[in-house]
C-alpha cells in the first residue's frame, strides 16, 4: 500500500542538545528530504527532549506516545530520521514492531524489510554498549595515569591536602567578613553584583556570582 502521510517524530537525548537545536534540524531535513522523496505528506512534528536508554523509554516519553497515538488515528506510520531516535534497544523496536506499530526510517527507506530493521536495531544495542565500556576503560587508564579523560591532573583524595585547603578557605573567607557583613541583608546574585562593582577580589580570583557568595556566607556562618 502507498504511503501518503506519516507522523514525524524528532529526538534528542540532552536538554542541552534540546536548547542549542543540536541534531534538531538535521533530523528535519532528512525527513524533509525523504518525505519529498516518496511523495509522502509530514503532519505536525513531535518532538522530545529525553534519552532513548531502555526497553521501557515509551514511559519517559511522552511525544513518542502521542505521536503513536495520532499516527493510529490517522492510520499512518511514524516517521524518524535514523532507528536509534526510536530507541537504540533492540527489544523497543522489536516491541513496536510485534504491535503492529508501523514506522519509517528516513535513512533506511521506505521499504526496507522487517528483519533489517531487527538487524539495525541490534547494532544500534551493541553500539551503545561498545561506547560504554570505552568510556569506562579510558576513565581508567587515564585514573591509571593520574589524569582525567582528557589529560587535565588528576586530583586524588589527600585527607591532610583536604584538610589544608578547607582551612585556606575559611581564612580567604573571614578576610571577607567586613564586606559580605554590609552585604548580610542583599541576595545573593545583587551581593555579587556589588562586589564586582566594587572590584572586591573573590577567593579564587574569578568574578562574584550567587553561587560564591553563597559558599562564602556558609563558611562564615559555620566558622
Amino acid at each position: 500500500m502507498k504511503i501518503s502521510t506519516a507522523v514525524p517524530y524528532i529526538r534528542v537525548s540532552t536538554q542541552k542538545q534540546g536548547r542549542s537545536g543540536l541534531g534538531l534540524e538535521a533530523q528535519r531535513e532528512q525527513l524533509a528530504r525523504f518525505a519529498a522523496a516518496e511523495n509522502i505528506i509530514l503532519t505536525a512534528e513531535y518532538l522530545e527532549v529525553e534519552t532513548g536508554k531502555g526497553s521501557n523509554a515509551i514511559d519517559k516519553r511522552p511525544q513518542l506516545r502521542a505521536a503513536i497515538a495520532e499516527a493510529k488515528r490517522l492510520n499512518c506510520p511514524v516517521a524518524v530520521a535514523k532507528l536509534d531516535r526510536l530507541s537504540r534497544d533492540v527489544h523497543f523496536v522489536s516491541g513496536l514492531m510485534v504491535h503492529k506499530i508501523p514506522f519509517l526510517v528516513a535513512d533506511l527507506g521506505a521499504d526496507v524489510d522487517p528483519f533489517v530493521l531487527h538487524l539495525y536495531a541490534a547494532l544500534a544495542e551493541k553500539e551503545r554498549a561498545l561506547v560504554s565500556q570505552r568510556t569506562k576503560a579510558a576513565l581508567a587508564a587515564a585514573k591509571a595515569r593520574g589524569t582525567t579523560k582528557d589529560g587535565r591532573p588528576l586530583i586524588l583524595g589527600n585527607p591532610e591536602q583536604a584538610a589544608k585547603n578547607r582551612a585556606n578557605a575559611m581564612l580567604r573567607a573571614k578576610l571577607l567578613f567586613d564586606q559580605m557583613d554590609a552585604l548580610k541583608n542583599l541576595s545573593a546574585n545583587q551581593a555579587a553584583k556589588n562586589l564586582n562593582l566594587a572590584n572586591v577580589p573573590t577567593p579564587t580570583g574569578r568574578p562574584w556570582s550567587a553561587k560564591t557568595v553563597i559558599r562564602v556566607r556558609n563558611r562564615l556562618a559555620a566558622a
